[in-house]
């Protein structure tokens, strides 16, 4: 997988928008954060999981995504080793990311009345 196909997959989810942060590209729902490249180099890519979806990947995959270190890894956060990874895979994890990332309840698009 290429960081091109890493953003192409995140950028094709409803509602998804790329910014940038602490000088690296990211991806959001709702303003939150789920997914980053380039860190901690630019072989890598991060997506934010829960801690069992991080684990269930770890465990299956484990020459291509790795716990972020300190809390955030503890929280979820977990990296992608982009050279190692299948698209399927990682499309599956980042749809994952987008979902805990996204509003907990939809918002209605206008008020009654």
């Amino acid at each position: 997988m290429t960081a091109h196909q890493f953003r192409r997959l995140a950028l094709s989810l409803p509602g998804v928008e790329e910014r940038s942060h602490m000088a690296h590209p990211d991806f959001r729902v709702g303003g939150k954060v789920f997914a980053t490249l380039g860190y901690p180099d630019k072989n890598w890519g991060m997506i934010k999981l829960t801690p069992d979806q991080q684990r269930s990947l770890v465990r299956t995959y484990p020459g291509v995504f790795v716990p972020a270190t300190g809390a955030w890894g503890r929280r979820g956060s977990t990296l992608v080793r982009l050279k190692s990874a299948d698209t399927d895979v990682v499309e599956e994890a980042i749809r994952a990311g987008r979902a805990t990332a996204g509003p907990r309840k939809k918002v209605p698009d206008s008020a009654p009345g």
